[in-house]
C-alpha cells in the first residue's frame, strides 16, 4: 500500500478519530502486525502536539501462555503498578487508540472458564477508575491487517497478497482509500447526524424488528435516551470519532423491556474465537434461551458472565447497503461486521445516551434503564429483508427500515 495513503489514514485516526489536543498524552494498543504503521501513527500524534505517546503491544500467543501457566489467583490480581496507571488515566485524561489486527481464531483452545473468572475478579477493582474517566476522554478503534486475519479472509492468496487485499478493504470501508479522508468523514458525519436527528424527533418508545431469518423482536426505549452516531463530544467538549469505520445510529434500550427472538446473521468474534449460527430468545428484557451451532459453550459464557450480560446495552441501526456489506466480505471482526448490518449488544449500555447525562449520578442513570455489565458485545441481526417499525410516544407507528435499508 502506498505510504502516502497510509500516512493519510494515520492522520485521520489522530485528527478525526481521537482529535488530539495540544499537550494531551496518547496511549495506543496494537498487535505486532504493522509496526511501521504504528510508528507512522505515533509521528502523526506528535504532529498534533501530543505531550507523550505510549504504545502497548499485544500478542495473542502470549495471552494464551499467561492463561495456561498462571494460577487463577495470579491471573485475577490487579497489581499496584496497573492501578497506578489507571490513576494516571484519571489524573491526565489521555486519548486512547486501539488498533485491531488480531487473528479471529487466535485464542482457540484457551481456558475460557479461567479467563472469564479472572476478568470477573478484576472488574470491580478497575471499575471505580473507569467510571471516573467515562465520557471524559477521546478514544478511537481502527484496524490494520494482520497476516493470520488476512489469510482468514483471502485463503487462496499468498500472505503478502492477502495483507495487501485486507489493507484495501480496511481503507476503502473506512473512507480512507480515495480523496481526502478527513473531508470524506466530515460529509459522512453530517449524513449520520441528520438521520440521528430525525430518529430523535420521533420520540420512539419501541422498536419492532421482523425478518425472514426468524427474527421477531420488540425492544423498549428509555424516554430520556437519544440516538447517537458518527462523531461524539466528550465532557471536555472535544469532538471525536470512536469507531473508524462506522455506519450506525445507535441507542441504549431500556433494561427489562425486550421480548421475542433474534437470529444472528453473521458470526460473532469473541475472546479470539468465533460463535456462529446462533439465536437468542428474550423475555422481560433478559436472554432466557439461546443456541449456537458453533461454540455454544462460549455463547453461554458470554451471556452468563454477570447479572447484566444477559440484558441488552445497545440497539444499532445500520443499512444493508453500507459500504462494508457492499464489499462482499465477512471480516470476522466486529468493528467491521457490526457496520454491515443492524446489530444488538449484550451487556453494558452507554450512559452518555441519556440527555444531560452529566447532571445525573451513575445510580440514577442505571435506574432509568441503562444496563451495566462487565461486557459489551455486539452481534449482527440485520438482513436484506429486515423491516423495523418505531412506536412513538404519541402512538404513531413509523417505518424506520424497509427491506434492510432506511425507510426515510
Amino acid at each position: 500500500m502506498k505510504k502516502s495513503v497510509l500516512r493519510a489514514y494515520a492522520r485521520l485516526i489522530a485528527r478525526t478519530g481521537v482529535n488530539i489536543q495540544k499537550g494531551q498524552e496518547v496511549f495506543i494498543a496494537a498487535d505486532l502486525d504493522q509496526p511501521e504503521f504504528v510508528a507512522m501513527l505515533v509521528d502523526e500524534c506528535y504532529k498534533c502536539k501530543a505531550k507523550k505517546v505510549v504504545v502497548d503491544w499485544n500478542y495473542q500467543p502470549l495471552q494464551k501462555l499467561h492463561v495456561r501457566h498462571r494460577s487463577l489467583t495470579t491471573l485475577s490480581k490487579v497489581e499496584d503498578y496497573e492501578l497506578a496507571r489507571w490513576q494516571h488515566y484519571v489524573d491526565t485524561i489521555p486519548c486512547r487508540i486501539y488498533l485491531l489486527s488480531e487473528d479471529p481464531d487466535g485464542l482457540k483452545g484457551i481456558d475460557q472458564e479461567k479467563l472469564a473468572k479472572s476478568q470477573q475478579a478484576k472488574f470491580p477493582v478497575i471499575k471505580p477508575y473507569r467510571d471516573q474517566i467515562e465520557n471524559k476522554y477521546q478514544w478511537c478503534i481502527a484496524a490494520v491487517p494482520g497476516e493470520a486475519w488476512a489469510k482468514k479472509l483471502f485463503p487462496g492468496l499468498r500472505k503478502s497478497q492477502a495483507v495487501e487485499k485486507l489493507w484495501e478493504a480496511i481503507l476503502s470501508t473506512s473512507r480512507a482509500l480515495e480523496g481526502d479522508p478527513q473531508a470524506n468523514w466530515a460529509a459522512h458525519n453530517k449524513d449520520i447526524h441528520d438521520r440521528r436527528d430525525y430518529l430523535n424527533s420521533l420520540h420512539i418508545r419501541q422498536l419492532r424488528y421482523k425478518s425472514s431469518t426468524g427474527t421477531d423482536f420488540t425492544v423498549g426505549m428509555i424516554p430520556e435516551a437519544h440516538f447517537c452516531g458518527g462523531s461524539e463530544r466528550s465532557l471536555q467538549g472535544i469532538v471525536f470519532n470512536p469507531n473508524i469505520p462506522s455506519e450506525e445510529c445507535f441507542i441504549s434500550p431500556k433494561r427489562g423491556e425486550a421480548e421475542g427472538i433474534v437470529y444472528a446473521t453473521k458470526p460473532l468474534s469473541y475472546q479470539g474465537q468465533l460463535i456462529d449460527r446462533f439465536w437468542i430468545r428474550f423475555h422481560e428484557g433478559k436472554a432466557v434461551e439461546w443456541h449456537a451451532e458453533q461454540n455454544n459453550d462460549l455463547l453461554t459464557k458470554l451471556i452468563t458472565m454477570d447479572e447484566g450480560s444477559a440484558y441488552l446495552g445497545e440497539c444499532a441501526l445500520v443499512p444493508y447497503d453500507s459500504p462494508i456489506r457492499q464489499s462482499g466480505l465477512l471480516f470476522y471482526n466486529t468493528l467491521f461486521d457490526e457496520n454491515a448490518a443492524c446489530h444488538l449488544a449484550l451487556g453494558r449500555g452507554f450512559t452518555n445516551l441519556i440527555r444531560d447525562y452529566d447532571k445525573y449520578t451513575e445510580k440514577e442513570l442505571h435506574e432509568m434503564g441503562i444496563n451495566d455489565s462487565i461486557v459489551h458485545e455486539d452481534f449482527m441481526i440485520g438482513s436484506e429483508d429486515m423491516d423495523i417499525d418505531a412506536v412513538c410516544a404519541d402512538g404513531r407507528v413509523v417505518p424506520i427500515f424497509r427491506h434492510g435499508n432506511w425507510a426515510f
